[in-house]
């Protein structure tokens, strides 16, 4: 079982490439538990690509790097993708790198489970990871799981930060388990369906209060 991680940190070392290491390192064990052997781990320095992302939009094509980076996605049985908040939303790096994905194989996410984190200065940026990172995994038609970890400044060594970072990993893991995976024991609660969704005029008329019957 493959796990990917994308880090879009910029300096080094980096707050992002840390939450990344502490999201892998939780979750590469839960996905294959109980076997003893945790899933094979690829890191994805986005920093180290930069330069061929930026050619991708002018030359049409990704270089040899950023080519086996995206294959590397496409083939991951899951993902954690960690991104710096730059006004507000992620970084320009971390988009460029996801939008030359979609231009180079739209369905590269295409139901791949998809753990979201960002790291920030203040707490007040948290916001990014429903406002920003779960909106665009959803567009990319990814299968975002219900948590995401935030890490701010005065995170690193607080408490609830490795709450969060096990509850997140734990829900990739049953995710990339598959419904009833040997990492849960049980299925994953049912989705529901537009199909299965009672037509509006239906549920109308079961509410609907009977009349006087007529006179004889």
């Amino acid at each position: 079982m493959k796990l990917v991680v994308v880090s879009a940190g910029l300096s080094v070392p980096s707050s992002t490439r840390l939450l990344a290491d502490r999201l892998a390192a939780a979750a590469a064990p839960a996905a294959t538990a109980p076997e003893p052997a945790p899933a094979d781990v690829r890191v994805i320095e986005l920093r180290d690509l930069a330069v061929e992302i930026a050619h991708t939009f002018t030359n049409g094509f990704p270089a040899p790097a950023l080519a086996d980076a995206f294959a590397e996605v496409a083939a991951a049985d899951g993902l954690i993708v960690v991104t710096p908040v730059f006004s507000a939303s992620y970084s320009g790096l971390f988009k460029s790198f996801f939008d030359a994905l979609g231009a180079t194989d739209e369905d590269a996410l295409t139901g791949k489970p998809v753990l979201i984190g960002a790291t920030g200065g203040t707490a007040r940026h948290s916001l990014v990871l429903d406002h920003a990172l779960r909106p665009l995994f959803s567009y990319l038609k990814a299968v975002v799981v219900p948590t995401g970890v935030y890490a701010a400044s005065e995170d690193w060594g607080a408490e609830g930060l490795d709450a969060r970072i096990g509850r997140a990993a734990t829900e990739l893991a049953a995710l990339m388990a598959g419904p009833a995976g040997p990492s849960t024991g049980r299925p994953l609660p049912k989705r529901d369906s537009f199909e299965e969704v009672t037509p509006f005029e239906q549920r109308l008329a079961a509410l609907s209060v009977p009349g006087p019957s007529p006179a004889p």
